[in-house]
């Protein structure tokens, strides 16, 4: 039921589609005002980035949250040279799904893999990342699981090293692969615009 609710959200939410630079960029409104932002390879459907906004106690549009995709590249302000080459050495955390698996990358961790441990933490409902040299600590949910209500299996659970980074998967449940399938199917229905008709307010 938890799934249909979700699933039945997405539906009823307001969404003006954009194609732009071979993506496909969903926005939705919510009745509550929340507003949610995707873009997808417009050839494998592949989700690339997905954002969040809310609305303050005021009123007032806060600033977008990423939930899947890169962040924005650190030093883009006024930090100077010293600064931007610290920022680069460390840890950048960022999740980009595959069609099976959520996956997560911590990159700029140059320690052997047999440093790391990886498990769920089921009180908290979270992934737990820390290393026995104590170097690196981070605990972090998976949203579409709350949203769907499933439970955390640590069967699903693998994580590799290689190249400074750190890629942890997590095998989507069959629950969640349904309804994205569903939902790929709902997006088709939406007019789509392109660029050159004018922005999608995903920005």
């Amino acid at each position: 039921m938890a799934v249909t609710g979700w699933m039945e959200s997405l539906r009823t939410a307001q969404k003006t589609a954009l194609l732009q630079d071979g993506r496909r960029k969903v926005h939705y409104l919510f009745p509550d005002g929340k507003e949610m932002a995707e873009e997808y390879d417009e050839k494998t459907s592949e989700l690339l980035v997905r954002k969040w906004r809310v609305k303050s106690a005021l009123g007032a549009m806060g600033q977008w949250q990423l939930e899947v995709g890169e962040p924005a590249p650190l030093g883009t302000g006024n930090l100077g040279p010293e600064l931007i080459k610290e920022s680069n050495a460390n840890p950048i955390f960022m999740r980009k799904d595959t069609k099976k698996t959520f996956q997560w990358r911590i990159r700029n961790l140059p320690y052997p893999k047999d440093v790391y441990s990886v498990c769920v933490d089921q009180k908290e409902r979270c992934i737990v990342v820390k290393t026995t040299n104590k170097k690196y600590y981070k605990k972090f949910s998976i949203p579409d699981l709350d949203r769907h209500q499933l439970p955390l299996d640590d069967a699903l659970l693998s994580f590799a090293h290689a190249n400074c980074t750190l890629i942890i998967s997590y095998q989507k449940p069959k629950e969640v692969v349904v309804a994205e399938s569903e939902l790929q199917k709902e997006l088709k229905k939406v007019k789509t615009a392109h660029s050159n008709d004018g922005d999608c307010k995903t920005q």
